[in-house]
Formats: structure tokens, sequence, C-alpha cells
């Protein structure tokens, strides 16, 4: 009794749906025939009235040759079922393309005047022409007259055979009524047999569902070939079986991403005790140079305004100095914590590398330096231009502080090697030379190989931490080497997009 309820409730809903749809469909066009065919059927009628007559009165306007204006009225007269009667200002008849038309004319009075037209059924009229309907009694047959003048004086009479409308609307609601007829009953045998082949895979889905409310995952839906929607839903119900199977190891992954989790809010945690660390312990200094001028400046120390203005320029140095130290700072600890997102793109490495030497020519050429360039004129690499440029700026500017003079020569050379799939930039200042202890303490923050330097030329001590983390994040070599007569720093690029 179920299977037949459900069978049933099924067939019903879709075959009541299917006839209603049908039947409004039928309503809506039975009534579109009744009410606007015909009036459609008669605007085309006088629609093509007006355009004969348009194309009719061209051709006496631009034609003097009547020979040829007769060959164009008999074919617009055979195309159109049209019948045409020209007559001249002397009321002489120069075109006719049916004597029935003139007869018919003859019997009903029609020749004469436009006025006359109107005792008959009216359609339209205007100072141009009048369009109406008229009977031939002998034939009981409707036409649409056209009565209006030429440019040239002449008058024009079209008629044109009006079918009977009121029997195409009947023909046309008898046709649709055969139609809805017709798709009721065949849609119900299909819907019959449609519905029987639902019901059964929705009954098998029911019974698995219920196994496996209650824990039992044993019994699997057998997917057809139909592949349809209930095959789908069916692939799905066993998928689902199978992810309740693997409940368990489903939480013990959870867990895992749980402490991962954790892992990384703790590392956040220790990124912000170091930062905060690293800037109070950095910043010492600088605040209190500042508060030491500035209470020069308050007490008024020295009176003399070129003092004063020596204790404003060391404040505000000071301040530039702290405030390119904390972003210096939150820029390394986005790279050494990952939180940064490199913009990755093709660039000439060889344009950036002499940039950067032309940025800084004041300091070499201050320090007598000579620079050597590759000889190649393009390497395209890819990878994030900004960053490579901090890169490069921060070895060239070590360069540069560093440099000394090996045999009279003051030296820095860029270079560019080739390696595989890499490209390895390597720069060289001539030096003594670090021991194996500064080489390998060189990348930590805040390390400065000559502690004795004046605040001025030593810098922050980050410049090669922040190399070390955006190489980490690339995943490319880096690193430091002493060589005959100086030093070498380089680091690896990628040249084509991995």
């Amino acid at each position: 009794m179920r299977n037949i309820r459900i069978f049933k409730s099924i067939r019903n809903k879709l075959f009541i749906s299917l006839c209603i749809i049908v039947l409004l469909i039928i309503s809506f066009l039975i009534i579109l025939n009744n009410f606007v065919l015909g009036r459609f059927y008669l605007y085309n009628k006088k629609k093509n009235l007006k355009m004969a007559y348009s194309i009719i009165n061209e051709f006496y306007n631009n034609r003097d040759s009547h020979d040829d204006i007769e060959a164009e009225l008999d074919r617009i007269s055979a195309k159109n079922d049209f019948d045409i009667l020209i007559k001249d200002e002397y009321n002489q008849s120069i075109y006719i393309s049916s004597k029935d038309f003139f007869a018919g004319l003859i019997q009903m009075n029609m020749m004469t005047t436009r006025s006359s037209l109107e005792k008959n059924n009216l359609l339209e009229k205007n100072e141009k022409y009048t369009i109406s309907e008229i009977k031939d009694e002998s034939t009981n047959i409707k036409y649409i007259i056209f009565v209006s003048n030429l440019d040239n004086g002449y008058k024009i009479y079209i008629r044109m055979p009006m079918a009977s409308i009121e029997e195409s609307v009947k023909i046309s609601n008898k046709f649709l009524y055969y139609i809805a007829i017709f798709v009721i009953v065949f849609g119900g045998i299909v819907l019959s047999i449609v519905s029987r082949r639902f019901s059964e895979p929705i009954e098998e889905l029911d019974d698995i569902a219920k196994k496996m409310a209650n824990l039992d995952f044993s019994q699997k839906y057998n997917i057809s070939q139909a592949n349809d929607e209930i095959d789908n839903l069916g692939r799905s119900i066993n998928k689902l079986s199978d992810k309740l199977e693997s409940t368990i190891k489903q939480l013990k992954s959870t867990n895992l991403e749980l402490e991962k989790d954790v892992e990384e809010k703790s590392q956040i945690d220790e990124m912000r005790k170091s930062f905060i660390s690293d800037v109070s312990h950095e910043l010492k200094t600088p605040i209190a140079l500042i508060q030491g001028y500035s209470e020069g400046l308050i007490e008024n120390v020295n009176s003399d305004e070129e003092s004063r203005k020596f204790y404003a320029e060391v404040i505000l140095d000071e301040a530039t100095k702290m405030d390119k130290l904390v972003k210096q700072l939150l820029e390394l600890m986005k790279l050494e914590y990952g939180k940064k997102n490199f913009n990755n793109s093709n660039f000439n490495i060889i344009e950036l590398e002499k940039e950067i030497i032309r940025k800084s020519e004041v300091m070499i050429q201050k320090e007598n330096i000579k620079v050597e360039m590759p000889e190649k004129t393009e390497i395209e690499v890819y990878a994030d231009e900004f960053y490579t440029d901090q890169v490069i700026t921060n070895y060239i500017t070590n360069a540069i502080k560093y440099c000394n003079e090996i045999n009279n020569v003051k030296k820095i050379k860029i270079s560019n090697e080739i390696i595989g799939d890499k490209v390895r930039i390597t720069i060289f200042n001539t030096s003594k030379g670090l021991s194996e202890e500064e080489l390998v303490h060189i990348w930590n923050r805040f390390y400065k190989i000559d502690e004795s330097r004046n605040r001025d030329n030593g810098g922050t001590g980050i410049g090669l931490s922040l190399v070390k983390a955006i190489m980490n994040n690339y995943g490319n070599e880096y690193g430091a080497k002493n060589v005959e007569g100086g030093i070498e720093f380089y680091f690896d690029l990628d040249t084509i997009k991995s």
C-alpha cells in the first residue's frame, strides 16, 4: 500500500501540474487568436497597401517610360495578389491589372469619388488616402480597397482580397484543442512510466537512509547507467556513509589542525614579544638623545640661534632613524613569520643593478671606489622587483661602507652567473675579509661588525636580516664568503616562473 501511495502521489502531482500548464497555455492562445489575430491580419493588409502605393508613386515620379512602369505594376500586382487601376487627370484608364476589378468598381459606383467609399466599412481615412472594406455581392468575396491620388495627379485604386479571418481563427482554435488533448493523453502515459522509474530508486534510498540513522553503513546504493539526478543523490548518500565511517580519523586530523593553530598563535605571541624587545633595546639611545637635546632646548642651554638649530637637527635626525628602524622591524617580522605576499613578475636584473649603482653614485665617488658591471645587457628573472631591489641595495651599501683599499685600489664588482634555472648575483668588494664567526653572525638582526663605528655610518643592523628573511621566503640560497682580495655576498633568483 505504501508503494502504491508513493507512486500515485508522484504521478498525480506531475500529471496535474502538466495539465494545468497545458490548459493555461491553450486558453491564452485561444484568447489571443480571437482578439488579436484578426486585428494583426488587417493591420498587415493595410501596411502592404500603403507600401505598394508608395512604390508606385515613386515609379511615376522618377520614370518617364510608361512601358517600364507597367512592367513594374504587373510585378507588384502578381507578387502581392493586388488588383490595380490607375486613371489619369481626364478620368481615362491608363493601367488596369484585371478587367474584373474595373467592372466591379463600375457596378458598385466606386470610380467617381472617395466619399462614396465611406458608405462602406471605412477602415482608415486621411487627406491622402482612404481604405475601406467592401463586399462583391456577385461573388460574395470581401476586399480591402485603397483609393488615393498620385503626386502627378493620377488616381489610383488598389484592391486586395481579404481571406475570412473568422474561419482562420476557428481552424486555429480547433487545432489548439487537438493539441491540448494529445499532450494531456500522451503526457499522462509518459508520466506514469517516468514516475514508476523515479519511485523505485527513491524507496531504495529511503531504506539506506533509515539504516544510516541506526549507524548501519553496510548498504550502498547501486548506481545505474542513467547517471541522472537520482544517481547523483545515491552517490552523495554513499559518500556520506563513507564519511561517517571515517569520523574518528577526521577528528584526529582536526585535533592536529587545532594544535597547529595553537602553535601559530604562539609564534605570533613570540613575534610580538621579540618585536617589543628589539624596539625597546634599539630605541634607548635615540630616545635618550632626543630627551637630552629637548631638555637643552627647553632650558635654553645655548641661547645662540646656531646651537638651537643644531639641537633641532639632532632631534629630527634621531626621530627619522627611529621611524626607519620601526618600519624595517615591522617588515622583517612579516617576512620572518611568512605573512608577506610577493608581487612576482619578470624583469631585467641587470637594469635593476645599474639603477641601484646610479642612485649610489654620490657615495661611490665620495669613497673613490671603482665599480665593475657585468658585460651582458639583459638577464630576465622572475621575482618581486621591490624586494630584489632591497637585497641588492643592502649588499651595495655594505660593500661601499666596508670597502678597503687593496693594492692601491678600492673596487666593487657585480657579476651574474646562470646556474640551471637560477641566476646567482654576486657583489664583491675589496676587503680584508671576515672571520668565520662574523660570517655566521652578520645575518642576525642588530649585529654590527665594528661596534666602534659612529651612529651615522653604522646603520641599523637590520639590512642583512632582511636579505635573509626575503631569501628564506623564496627558498633560494644566499650567503657571504671570503675570496682573494676581498669578500663576496651572493644570492639566487629564479629565471623562469616556478
